[in-house]
């Protein structure tokens, strides 16, 4: 079976989970099938990249369509073409037509779900959603990243047959996201390992609910270290607010507050999550979220929104605990100080019981281990293929 796979982000430019799941699931694809790879950005080795240059100056979703169209034109002839995120789907989507081949979609998040992106994109928001919604409609397979996801994409696209929707979640390489006691790079970086320490990792976005974790974090036991690997702002706007919050923090904390604002190499981010006492999700919007994978995969506690799809990683009370939160009250202050806190508390409880920390972060590498191996992932994501292509013969 030849399967192109299309995607925005591909090593080493990731930045996001749909990313890491790329970068995973294709290798192990190869072991199974011919797979070529379709990317956006700079040249790269094991990959054609297409620039997001054109048409140049114009919105970033007018630009992301440009590389979109320039990747129909480069695919070599397929059985199966694969798109990641609405940033491929339009590619995808028109790869299927243009080829008469199954083009099958994995849903890392849906457009619908994230209206905060309208901040970042304008009127660009607009045009991927309908990228999204258009692509969904077409193709012969939808692959969600969880059962939460699958529930979402029936809720948001009730017009999308049912029989095309599949549940292949994501996994973690646990030969990459082990328990690393090196300490080379938190020494670097001024995190001191032998006191409790709450990690975060990820992007500043709205999603991933990083202003919240910060305003809680005052909240936090004297002496607990906060330390942030965050970069990337969405835009000015969250940009500025996360920057006063994390003022506003560290006014208070001190040096207990590290916040590293360029990309940590792999290495190092696994020997912080190795030597973090708990690891932090404080997200309003997550389908799956790869990064809690990674820190049980290091043998640390999660705590975390019990939103989208968290619940199917994190056991609360047995690899974390997770802290309620409903994104239809977002703009209710009310409620989100009484989150901010209820989060606070939950982390604090960890602090205060390195035996249980422990304990969750041993269940949670063994829960990676059992279940969520990449291999058994891309084995899955061949049945899908067969799936895509029996529907697709059926509905020509």
């Amino acid at each position: 079976m030849r399967v192109s796979i299309l995607t925005r982000e591909y090593p080493p430019m990731i930045y996001g989970g749909a990313g890491v799941h790329v970068a995973q699931l294709v290798p192990r694809l190869a072991a199974l099938s011919k797979v070529d790879v379709q990317c956006m950005g700079e040249p790269r080795p094991g990959a054609t990249a297409h620039p997001e240059t054109f048409p140049p100056d114009a919105n970033p979703s007018l630009r992301v369509f440009g590389a979109d169209l320039a990747m129909v034109a480069a695919l070599p002839p397929r059985d199966i073409v694969h798109s990641h995120t609405w940033y491929a789907n339009l590619a995808g989507h028109l790869a299927g037509i243009y080829q008469s081949i199954p083009h099958v979609v994995t849903a890392h998040s849906l457009e619908p779900l994230r209206p905060w992106k309208r901040e970042q994109l304008g009127g660009g928001y607009e045009l991927s959603s309908w990228a999204e919604r258009t692509a969904y409609q077409g193709a012969s397979a939808i692959i969600a990243v969880s059962s939460a996801m699958a529930a979402d994409i029936r809720k948001v696209y009730p017009d999308v047959d049912p029989a095309k929707l599949h549940v292949v979640r994501n996994g973690v390489d646990v030969s990459e996201f082990y328990p690393d006691h090196g300490t080379d790079f938190p020494a670097t970086i001024g995190m001191d390992v032998t006191r409790p320490a709450v990690v975060f990792v990820g992007r500043i976005t709205r999603q991933k609910g990083l202003v919240h974790l910060v305003r809680a974090a005052k909240q936090f036991t004297p002496g607990t270290q906060v330390v942030l690997l965050a970069g990337s702002p969405d835009t000015p706007e969250i940009a500025a607010e996360f920057a006063a919050a994390y003022d506003a923090l560290r006014e208070l904390r001190g040096d207990d507050v590290i916040w590293i604002r360029e990309m940590a190499p792999r290495s190092g981010v696994r020997q912080v999550l190795s030597h973090a006492t708990v690891f932090a999700c404080p997200s309003t919007y997550e389908p799956l979220g790869i990064v809690n994978l990674e820190a049980m995969a290091c043998e640390t506690a999660v705590v975390a929104s019990r939103v989208g799809g968290i619940p199917e990683v994190v056991v609360d009370g047995t690899t974390g605990s997770l802290v309620d939160y409903d994104p239809e009250r977002a703009t209710d202050t009310t409620y989100v100080t009484d989150f901010e806190e209820r989060f606070a508390t939950a982390v604090n409880a960890l602090v205060a019981d390195p035996t249980k920390a422990h304990e969750y972060g041993v269940a949670g590498r063994q829960r990676c281990i059992d279940e969520f191996s990449w291999e058994a992932i891309a084995a899955q994501t061949i049945q899908v293929y067969q799936a895509a292509s029996d529907y697709h013969a059926a509905h020509a």
